[in-house]
């Protein structure tokens, strides 16, 4: 599978605008206290010219949306479920541009452009954050502690 094509199935299924977002969405107020918010550049799914869009970062959802008012009523135009990435790192080898940094998931690699360094390495950060939050979540959920039950 090409880059493209990938970077094309990848945003498919991260910009489906159907009952999946929404179930994505629900309970996650977006609009109220997220843990990063900030402008971003990405590349569009059909055209792939870069795009400037505002990006939340909440409760292990990464959100977009053209405008950064966002309000309760406001309907994202994208969102990826953090807990489904496994990396997060900076990408300007790969891109060949500036601030650029890539999310991937066991299939896919999406790639970002922040407007300074500092943003960057933010975004980075609160991002490898999250995904460490959602899969220790996931894996405490999970253990058996055999010692207890003796």
């Amino acid at each position: 599978m090409s880059l493209s094509d990938s970077m094309a199935s990848l945003w498919r299924a991260a910009t489906a605008l159907t009952q999946t977002q929404s179930t994505q969405t629900d309970g996650v107020e977006f609009w109220s206290n997220p843990e990063r918010t900030g402008w971003l550049m990405k590349q569009g799914e059909h055209i792939k010219t870069w795009r400037r869009r505002w990006f939340i970062l909440k409760q292990g959802k990464l959100f977009w949306f053209k405008d950064s008012t966002v309000t309760r009523v406001c309907k994202p135009r994208g969102v990826i479920p953090v807990a489904s990435c496994l990396t997060v790192k900076g990408a300007e080898d790969v891109l060949h541009k500036q601030y650029a940094f890539e999310l991937s998931t066991r299939n896919d690699t999406m790639y970002f452009i922040a407007d300074s360094e500092k943003e960057k390495e933010d975004w980075i950060n609160s991002i490898g954050r999250s995904i460490v939050q959602r899969s220790r979540s996931v894996t405490d959920s999970e253990i058996v502690d055999y010692d207890s039950k003796r």
